[in-house]
């Protein structure tokens, strides 16, 4: 078998595993066509609701999602076929013959092709023993393996030991998987912890995201980048950890965690505060609400133009800024922020003065990814100086 050809991509390919929940879909929703075809997220199922394919269905041209079941019983749910949306399934190397089978129907009907998820944790069989199961996979869903993408998936990195544990294990993997000629291999991670809810409460906490350094480490391997976006890797964890108003907003090698208890007990004066501090903080974009669709739910509610929202929303808006700054990072050629990304119009930690209101199309949403200069992350007030 002749092994695939790996390197950089052109264009940055981004696979993020998220849970298929209403945040996550909406945050996907807003996604523009140009940010849409740089993205091959993996949606985790963990119960059938009947509301998802409909959220599938309204997912923008170009974002063709994976999709993997493997928590649910074989059976009508797990058939993908039957969801009558676009998408790739996703199969474990422990899968039934049947959920294979179904899997490769799924496969030829939508766009012939299908990821493969090896979990480093847990599926540790030995060389052999991976490629006879992978081999298995090809033939109950009779796809070739040039058919087929290879998710390494680190799971949980939540530490500087972590990071030392997972990264030969990983090596391990991609060498192994280069006796084949996989579509593609990413390697993905998780490095939010599993609850928040020991954070201090009406400041923003600095979490090193330990997953972008993982992958970091692994640059010289040629593999594209997979994380759990704002959420814990571990399956059940509750990354927000309580009902606080919460935002994890994703910087340059880190989250800063938000969540707000004072300004009263009323949920739009919470988070209206909330929204302000972040909109003035030094990691808040130069181009404001054209970074993303969330950032500009942020900044209407830091202007008191529109409700508290809800966890989802909370959610969707931390995902969408998420997406577009990875995006953003794996698009940059040099790693290198722009000395000045000032354009006519502008100004730091706002949106563009000509801009009164409406969809703005720009920013990664209904419009192309845009570049932001945001500082370097702080606590509790303190300035920081640009990155």
């Amino acid at each position: 078998m002749v092994p695939a050809h790996w390197g950089r991509a052109a264009e940055p390919n981004y696979r993020p595993v998220l849970t298929a929940r209403r945040g996550t879909l909406e945050a996907l929703r807003h996604l523009d066509g140009a940010a849409a075809a740089l993205l091959a997220p993996v949606l985790n199922v963990s119960t059938m609701d009947h509301s998802l394919s409909d959220g599938l269905a309204r997912l923008p041209p170009g974002l063709l999602p994976a999709v993997d079941v493997t928590a649910l019983p074989d059976g009508v749910g797990g058939e993908l076929v039957r969801w009558g949306v676009p998408l790739v399934p996703v199969a474990g190397l422990a899968e039934s013959d049947a959920r294979l089978t179904a899997h490769g129907l799924a496969a030829r009907a939508y766009a012939d092709r299908l990821v493969v998820r090896l979990r480093a944790g847990l599926d540790r069989s030995g060389p052999d023993a991976t490629t006879a199961a992978v081999e298995r996979i090809w033939r109950l869903t009779r796809l070739a393996p040039e058919q087929c993408e290879l998710l390494v998936d680190a799971g949980d990195v939540c530490c500087q030991a972590d990071v030392r544990l997972a990264e030969p294990r990983v090596r391990r993997l991609v060498d192994w998987a280069r006796r084949h000629a996989w579509q593609a291999v990413t390697v993905a991670a998780g490095g939010v912890p599993p609850t928040l809810s020991r954070l201090p409460t009406d400041e923003p906490v600095r979490l090193d995201r330990w997953d972008w350094l993982l992958w970091q480490r692994l640059a010289d391997l040629g593999v594209g980048y997979g994380d759990y976006g704002v959420d814990c890797a571990v399956a059940g964890a509750d990354a927000a950890g309580d009902r606080l108003p919460t935002v994890r907003y994703t910087t340059d090698g880190a989250w800063w965690v938000y969540r707000w208890s004072r300004r009263g007990g009323r949920g739009d004066e919470r988070v209206a505060d909330l929204c302000r501090t972040l909109v003035s903080a030094p990691h808040w974009p130069t181009v404001g609400a054209g970074f993303s669709w969330g950032d500009h739910e942020i900044l209407r509610r830091s202007r008191g133009m529109a409700g508290a929202g809800s966890t989802t929303n909370w959610a969707a808006w931390s995902t969408s800024h998420h997406l577009a700054r990875v995006l953003f990072d794996l698009g940059r050629p040099d790693g290198a922020w722009p000395a000045d990304d000032r354009r006519p119009g502008t100004r730091p930690g706002g949106e563009d003065r000509a801009w009164s209101g409406g969809e703005r199309r720009t920013g990664g949403w209904r419009g192309g990814p845009e570049r932001g200069r945001p500082g370097r992350p702080h606590r509790g007030g303190e300035a920081g100086r640009a990155d």
